[in-house]
């Protein structure tokens, strides 16, 4: 049987929406009225994107809104987000035939079931995050009538790396979905530019919102440093360069391991820490080993999202050498726990690395300028020191979660009110 179902194994069973959980931030405005809000993405996967959406429907619980979690299924070796939603009070429901590939009768199915799902509920928001759930949700939701469609681009489908019919095949498909929302968030400047230029909407539409975090564990991370360190294997004297992605295509996990063949005759003491898992990890493996550093690079599989800020404290230096990833959340949580960065200039790096001042930034796939880059941050620590510590202030005032959360209750809003006289939007009173 087809349709969305809550995701706690009982079958057909609805999820009511919840009231709030938790007391508003302080620092975040209160509405005179509370919103019905439901977000869907495609799958919860340990990811940016999911971590994004998470923060967000708890910090708008917190709030005082009433908030659902629709998601595809949650399956594969990069682990999920689904447990710690439910643990942090998050109501989920999952929409079965809501996949990652594209399947057109069972795409069919899923946007049937989310037009009805949708329908039941009678929110007042609907807020898409990921290509799928983005195309089919923001559909779904413009047929149910909701006042207020918002979708986030936390990275754009389309890329320069893709078959060039394939791409534009996927702007269409945005340019397409773009006309059944009110507002585009972007998690940076770059995603809004690439947008545009591809003519997916005009700029009026977006609204830049760095995807938030909860900053406190990073800032905190060094307290236990060396025992980190020595429970991965490292000792005082290593020099740990760190890469937080999952072992997939386009992560540029290859670049590094290419960088670092190169620098290990004069530096012995670079190690390479890998965090996270995936489908490339037998393949990454092999690469190592034929580049001569078995023994210098260290795996570890999948981490918990509550231990990431104890690995990025155990690095000296965070390498983020992805060819696409919107703003890379591994690049502000590496600086606000005091790790340098060198990056790949590509999206949003920029916004966070600026050059010589919070990191270095680097050409993409240019794993010669990715050796000098690291070099120089082996070699002047005291440079090294002085761009984390530039980077973490900036840092520290943009991505805090509860930020995040409040622009987004303030663009709800403003959604709302431009629509409340053609559409009757009633939120109701507290």
């Amino acid at each position: 049987m087809s349709g969305v179902t809550s995701g706690t194994g009982t079958g057909e069973r609805r999820t009511a929406m919840p009231g709030p959980v938790a007391a508003p931030d302080p620092r975040s405005p209160v509405p005179a009225s509370r919103l019905k809000i439901v977000h869907i993405i495609t799958r919860m996967i340990l990811g940016g994107a999911q971590e994004n959406t998470l923060l967000s429907c708890v910090g708008l619980m917190g709030l005082g809104h009433d908030v659902l979690l629709i998601t595809g299924p949650t399956a594969g070796p990069e682990g999920e987000l689904l447990g710690e939603a439910r643990r942090r009070g998050v109501p989920v429901e999952e929409a079965p035939d809501l996949v990652r590939p594209v399947r057109p009768l069972r795409d069919l199915v899923a946007y049937r079931a989310l037009r009805r799902r949708i329908r039941e509920l009678a929110p007042d928001v609907v807020h898409t995050h990921s290509s799928k759930a983005g195309v089919l949700g923001r559909a779904a939701a413009r047929a149910a009538g909701v006042p207020a469609v918002i979708h986030t681009v936390h990275g754009l489908p389309f890329h320069p790396f893709m078959n060039p019919v394939v791409a534009r095949t996927y702007a269409l498909a945005e340019r397409w979905a773009a006309r059944r929302c009110d507002r585009l968030v972007s998690v940076a400047e770059a995603m809004t530019d690439q947008a545009v230029a591809a003519g997916v909407a005009p700029r009026g539409m977006f609204t830049t919102i760095h995807s938030g975090m909860d900053v406190g564990p990073f800032l905190r991370a060094r307290e236990r440093r060396e025992e980190v360190r020595a429970r991965l294997g490292f000792g005082p004297g290593d020099f740990v360069v760190a890469k937080l992605a999952r072992l997939f295509e386009l992560k540029g996990h290859e670049y590094l391991i290419a960088a670092a063949r190169g620098l290990c005759a004069a530096h012995p003491e670079l190690r390479l820490l890998f965090i996270g898992d995936g489908a490339l990890r037998g393949e990454l493996e092999a690469r190592a080993r034929e580049s001569g550093l078995e023994g210098r690079l260290k795996f570890t599989g999948l981490v918990p999202a509550a231990d990431v800020p104890d690995h990025l404290g155990a690095a000296d230096l965070l390498v983020h050498a992805s060819l696409r990833e919107g703003l890379p959340r591994a690049v502000p949580q590496a600086l606000l726990a005091g790790t340098p960065v060198v990056a790949f200039d590509v999206d949003g790096a920029r916004e966070v690395v600026r050059d010589g001042q919070t990191g270095l930034l680097v050409p993409a796939r240019d794993s010669a300028a990715l050796a000098a880059a690291v070099r120089r941050m082996i070699t002047d620590r005291a440079f090294a020191a002085r761009t984390a510590a530039a980077g973490r202030e900036l840092c520290a005032g943009l991505f805090p979660a509860e930020v995040m959360v409040g622009k987004l209750q303030a663009l709800y809003l403003e959604v709302l009110e431009k629509q409340r006289g053609a559409a009757g939007v009633r939120p109701r009173p507290v």
